[in-house]
């Protein structure tokens, strides 16, 4: 890696754009429901490359890797667990050709392990441990900027994420936990039942370097903002916002986002307001809604230089 500075200093300087939903796309380019989009890194690189360059060239200053299900037990399901250290060092290597050589940061995106710990589920806190390790020490050796743990909804995995992550020597350590709105509309949580103001006192005890969001239902850009004014009284660290493109709506017994970048832009103004320091975007966006962000967030650096 360059001897650039971290990417949890560089947005204390100014404001940085993060790309929009990987899964939507890869399914747009053909991916089968229910077939592992991280083996794509192998077998379909240049369909990857395409979708990241198209995030890139909208303006994304950070590209999270195509690695959300990348540890052991999840691609222990596709039967692609051998292939697990080349999945995620092809996944580093091909968010960094994205950026077509100009300053970018690679986000190695670490998901959820996808089963319960015990006592809640069978999944032992040594073995999850293990695998989140592992996965952390493929993507750090592949070069990423970062590790992004995302949509999380427990603090107990939450905080196995944070320290394997910090045992693989991740240069920046994003922690981002996925909330619902309440019903009466009130309040976000997370499934797990993980309010905002626990969390970012929790990832900041841990010693992660950024508090994000990113996906949960009901979370679009305004109840980004108000979750990102909630971080930032609880904690000092910088945030990062990924909500979806708007509510979904049930199509064919799918859920369909339809938030035009326009709109989920006109919200960005609040989320930077309430202190947010990197905006992307999650579930239903694409890059028309990343390159809308990036006007907004260049109009509030030109203001705030």
């Amino acid at each position: 890696m360059s001897a650039k500075k971290l990417l949890h200093e560089i947005i204390l300087e100014r404001r940085l754009v993060g790309d929009g939903a990987m899964g939507t796309q890869l399914f747009l380019a053909g991916l089968e429901s229910g077939a592992c989009g991280e083996a794509w890194n192998l077998t379909h690189p240049d369909r990857v490359l395409a979708i990241q360059k198209r995030y890139a060239d909208a303006g994304a200053d950070c590209i999270i890797t195509n690695t959300f299900g990348g540890s052991r037990i999840m691609l222990r399901r596709h039967h692609h667990e051998k292939d697990l250290a080349a999945i995620n060092a092809a996944g580093a290597q091909i968010t960094r050709e994205a950026f077509g050589g100009r300053e970018g940061f690679v986000l190695g995106d670490v998901g959820p392990l996808g089963a319960l710990l015990e006592p809640y589920g069978d999944l032992t806190e040594a073995d999850a441990s293990a695998a989140l390790e592992e996965q952390c020490a493929a993507l750090v050796a592949g070069g990423v900027d970062a590790i992004i743990i995302e949509t999380q909804t427990s603090l107990e995995e939450l905080g196995l994420a944070i320290d394997a992550a910090k045992a693989a020597g991740a240069p920046t350590i994003i922690a981002s936990l996925a909330y619902d709105l309440s019903q009466d509309g009130t309040f976000y949580v997370t499934m797990m039942g993980v309010k905002p103001e626990r969390a970012a006192e929790f990832i900041a005890d841990r010693g992660a370097h950024i508090v994000a969001l990113n996906c949960g239902t009901g979370m679009d850009m305004i109840g980004a903002a108000k979750v990102a004014r909630i971080y930032r009284e609880s904690c000092s660290l910088p945030i990062m916002v990924q909500p979806n493109a708007g509510l979904p709506v049930l199509e064919n017994l799918k859920a369909v986002y339809k938030q035009l970048p326009a709109d989920m832009a006109a919200g960005v103004p609040a989320a930077l307001a309430a202190g947010a320091n990197i905006i992307g975007s999650c579930c239903g966006s694409t890059p028309d809604h990343t390159r809308a962000i990036r006007q907004q967030v260049d109009a509030f650096n030109r203001a705030h230089p």
